[in-house]
């Protein structure tokens, strides 16, 4: 595995047109006569009259006028859900030392979370044993890297001083000061495409990073599938 942060840190409407066609018709007047008599002339058709305008009807005096029915409200639509905002991308924070308990150790690129895992398995048992319980995330360090692997501080933050440490533990601080926070969804194996984006990221701001990071693990890398992994990645600046 790699990681790039190190080793460089969008009718017209046709209105049918209803020609109305008006029509209009002869009456023919015939008056009685006798039998003998000749056939009177055809009349003469009577002129087209135009039909005298619909009158309104007018209430009879006292009536009282029927109330109009006002139409049906319309019910407004459903709220809509809210929007998820994604997570802040290089967030400036200020990180606060804490006491923690530390292991060190070393790892391969190619085993590195089962190595890390294994580390934060070691701390925790061994608060557990002493009934001490954590006050945090567990965090991990990098002290150093290279193409083929990286030294680290396995961290996990507490509020009492925990006894009888093995060789490899120690009690101290937590880094503090000025950082850069970026948030990291997904499996470890992925985090490359994570670190080349917060490389980017400082080239374009013109910032520059100290040699070390630290990853601090927002789900428990213990009991959350590595997939659903949520891991905070502060860089210090210089």
């Amino acid at each position: 595995m790699n990681r790039p942060l190190l080793h460089r840190l969008a009718i017209i409407a046709l209105i049918p047109a209803a020609a109305i066609w008006l029509g209009f018709s002869g009456a023919l007047a015939q008056s009685p006569s006798p039998a003998a008599s000749p056939p009177a002339p055809a009349a003469t058709p009577a002129p087209a009259t135009t039909p005298a305008p619909a009158q309104t009807a007018t209430p009879a005096p006292g009536a009282t006028p029927a109330p109009v029915t006002p139409p049906a409200a319309t019910a407004p639509p459903p709220a809509a859900a809210p929007v998820q905002t994604a997570d802040p991308f290089g967030e400036e924070i200020t990180l606060e030392p804490k006491k923690v308990v530390i292991v060190k150790g070393t790892a391969n690129w190619d085993s590195a979370f089962d190595t890390l895992t294994d580390s934060f398995k070691a701390l925790s048992t061994f608060l557990e044993k002493q009934g001490i319980k954590r006050s945090g995330n567990s965090m991990i360090v990098y002290t150093s890297t290279d193409d083929t692997g990286f030294t680290y501080l396995a961290e996990i933050p507490v509020e009492q001083d925990p006894k009888n440490l093995t060789k490899d533990m120690s009690i101290g601080k937590s880094p503090e000061g000025k950082a850069l926070k970026f948030v990291h969804r997904g499996s470890y194996d992925n985090m490359d495409n994570t670190y080349e984006a917060i490389t980017n990221h400082l080239d374009d701001k013109k910032l520059e990073a100290k040699d070390t990071f630290i990853e601090e693990y927002f789900t428990d890398p213990l009991t959350t599938a590595e997939d659903k992994l949520v891991i905070n990645v502060y860089v210090p600046l210089k």
